[in-house]
């Protein structure tokens, strides 16, 4: 086996790279900027490499991923054009993921590493001999904001969260930036996304703002037309989805501990996105969260707030076809078609 050399152009997804002692971390946050992200780097969540791939193209017929020792049970997915190939699982403590048995042609490969735990890569091998190159990548880019249900940790796999299915299906450079329990609003992630290259945006807002209390009724709103607005200072005419909270039993009309129910901000984000639109974003669009995930899916959400591995899968089938499909088709960023002038 021939190991590559581990350059930054190898990985996609990520906001930052880390060189640490014998490998690279992937961030989903500019890492020398850890302490504007309080606390602890958004709850040690933008530490984790939930979208993050390894993308590269090559004739071996095996390739092997060595990572730090895992610290939980995860999966890897090797997926070409599109549709997942192999998938290896890792036991914690397991370092060494192998995919064999590969299309012995020139191919473009894309490694998804772990959606649900920090990542450390070490090395990247193929066989002696084979061809290899990092190829450019024209596919347009899309940034995915939300919590836990855009992270999904109980995904089947890493490219079997609702954000890679609908990546993989319209072929769309993806960087998720979902944080598990910590999707707050938080003027930092507003400009980070507003500096990231970017075709497209979608935003999940609301349910760990209701778990955590964190706004209420007169901050809620205020809070969501100012994250947009920020985001909209470098990218004032790529489209931008808003989608309010999928279904959660429990939560639709119990008020939190700030006096708000899930229904009350579905009404509070599609007014927000209403205000905006009524001055000329005739570009920034409202998702309701129930079109994508609703009661009738209720064997789907065990714990009555994250969907199983069937329900996000069933939630990228959903989005891609209720509003990504469309939204890339307006926007001349399906394959094939022409831009849009702005």
């Amino acid at each position: 086996m021939r190991t590559i050399e581990l350059q930054h152009a190898l990985f996609q997804g990520a906001v930052s790279l880390e060189p640490v002692e014998g490998g690279i971390k992937p961030w989903r946050i500019p890492y020398k900027d850890y302490v504007l992200y309080p606390p602890n780097g958004i709850n040690k969540t933008s530490e984790i490499s939930a979208g993050v791939r390894l993308r590269f193209a090559t004739d071996s017929a095996v390739i092997r991923i060595e990572l730090a020792p895992v610290p939980a049970a995860v999966e890897l997915d090797l997926v070409i054009d599109g549709t997942i190939i192999q998938t290896c699982k890792l036991a914690q403590g397991d370092s060494l993921a192998v995919f064999e048995g590969l299309p012995g042609q020139d191919k473009v490969v894309e490694v998804y590493v772990p959606q649900k735990t920090t990542t450390i890569v070490k090395a990247v091998a193929i066989e002696e001999g084979a061809d290899f190159l990092i190829p450019g990548d024209t596919r347009p880019k899309w940034i995915a904001y939300g919590s836990s249900i855009t992270q999904c940790n109980g995904a089947f796999s890493p490219a079997q969260t609702w954000p890679a299915i609908v990546a993989r299906r319209f072929g769309l450079h993806l960087t998720s930036l979902g944080f598990s329990g910590n999707c707050h609003l938080e003027p930092m992630v507003a400009r980070l996304i507003r500096d990231l290259d970017a075709d497209i945006i979608s935003l999940c807002l609301g349910i760990n703002v209701y778990g955590g209390s964190s706004l209420n009724s007169r901050t809620f709103q205020a809070a969501a037309i100012g994250f947009v607005q920020l985001i909209r200072e470098k990218h004032p005419d790529k489209p931008i989805a808003v989608m309010s909270p999928i279904w959660s039993p429990p939560r639709e009309t119990a008020k939190n501990t700030a006096g708000f129910t899930l229904c009350e901000m579905r009404e509070q984000i599609k007014e927000a996105v209403g205000f905006m639109a009524s001055l000329g974003d005739d570009r920034l669009h409202y998702v309701d969260g129930l079109t994508i995930f609703d009661d009738q899916l209720a064997e789907h959400l065990p714990d009555q707030l994250h969907p199983n591995g069937k329900g996000y899968a069933i939630m990228g089938e959903n989005y891609g076809t209720t509003v990504m499909e469309p939204l890339l088709a307006r926007y001349g960023l399906l394959r094939g078609q022409e831009a849009v002038k702005p």
